[in-house]
């Protein structure tokens, strides 16, 4: 059973606030579901662990019936994506099939879980679904999606499954921008922001070009910082954060050397469910210690350690991360009503949204 996660409502929606249904150019009908299936979560059914798995089953099978693997010796989960894609491109028939294989069974299973979510009331009308987040990226990701969607069509399903369009390491950045009105970032360059997953954190200088595009169409990551939290054995929560801080505080610095003008502003995607407060509900169980405690506000930490941006200041708003990398979409989905998205990673992550009307005309007007 799902339980529908309704972001608090905004009284004045042209304010940030933390976790708010109510954005400058959408209303966020629910994100960060959690949807139990015949075995266990659905969401661990198609993240890329569970794409690993998939291939491993492959490979014992072959195993087991005495066949040799045309992977080698070499662990599933120490195979890079890219090289898997290099495999289905140009590699040999055998070591093709086999990924073709995991790439089949993981579209099946995909397709299963669209048509879940497509059953609930916050998605009943959604009619597009952009695919994000880092498995995406990889050309066996984009050939899982691509598979689910022709599976879909021809099973009369009428949704739209499409890639997002900028590169999922930056989107989540990228749509750090549409959570602030127009009005809060007039007259400057550049925002910082911030992409907290369950294996990477990054941060980075997101360019505005508002003298290009209004509608943050032209927006760009100018300078990204990442580290793979996941790597380190038995790290803390609070190293976590003062590597965070580190981070920005460098970005700070280079924006300043480029002279680039920052906003006072920094915007944050992180899992979870997040309260008004900046809290976070539940949801970052993969993150490194307890961020769901009730005793720590990621934003305010933040705001302390990084009290100043420029003579301003610092103003932080933060939001799901499955929202946020939907929000950089907007400029792709201005005729589109109903629309959700769906982030492979570590986990699943999950958003559907209403285009504000308002935001025709001019966003955050």
């Amino acid at each position: 059973m799902a339980k529908d996660n309704l972001a608090p409502s905004d009284p004045q929606p042209t304010l940030p606030v933390h976790g708010s249904s109510m954005l400058p150019s959408v209303e966020v009908v629910s994100y960060s579901l959690e949807l139990d299936g015949e075995e266990g979560y659905l969401g661990d059914q198609v993240n890329k662990g569970a794409f690993t798995q998939m291939l491993d089953r492959i490979r014992k099978s072959l195993r087991d019936a005495g066949e040799q693997d045309p992977l080698g010796d070499t662990r599933s989960d120490r195979i890079s994506r890219k090289k898997l894609g290099s495999l289905l491109a140009k590699g040999e028939p055998e070591a093709a099939a086999v990924v073709q294989s995991a790439v089949e069974e993981f579209a099946q299973q995909f397709q299963q879980v669209v048509r879940r979510f497509l059953r609930l009331k916050s998605w009943r009308e959604v009619e597009c679904i952009v695919v994000g987040g880092g498995f995406s990226g990889s050309r066996v990701g984009e050939l899982a999606v691509g598979r689910a969607a022709i599976l879909l069509k021809a099973d009369g399903v009428g949704v739209d499954l499409q890639l997002i369009h900028h590169d999922p390491d930056e989107a989540g950045l990228i749509g750090a921008g549409h959570l602030l009105p127009a009005w809060m970032v007039e007259g400057y360059d550049a925002i910082l922001a911030v992409d907290v997953g369950g294996t990477n954190i990054r941060a980075g200088i997101v360019e505005l070009n508002l003298a290009k595009a209004k509608d943050l169409s032209k927006a760009s990551v100018a300078d990204m910082e990442l580290w793979c939290h996941d790597d380190e054995k038995e790290l803390k929560r609070d190293d976590a954060v003062d590597y965070l801080v580190k981070m920005l505080t460098g970005l700070v610095a280079i924006a300043r050397k480029r002279g680039l003008k920052l906003a006072p502003v920094i915007g944050i995607g992180c899992p979870g469910s997040i309260r008004e407060d900046g809290s976070i509900e539940r949801g970052a169980q993969n993150l490194p210690g307890n961020w769901e405690s009730s005793k720590f506000n990621l934003p305010a930490v933040i705001r302390e350690r990084l009290p100043k941006i420029g003579e301003h200041e610092t103003l932080i708003v933060m939001h799901n991360d499955a929202v946020v990398q939907g929000l950089s979409e907007l400029p792709s989905l201005k005729d589109r009503k109903h629309w959700g998205i769906l982030t492979i990673g570590t986990g699943l992550g999950n958003a559907s949204f209403v285009t504000r009307a308002t935001s025709k005309a001019k966003r955050g007007s």
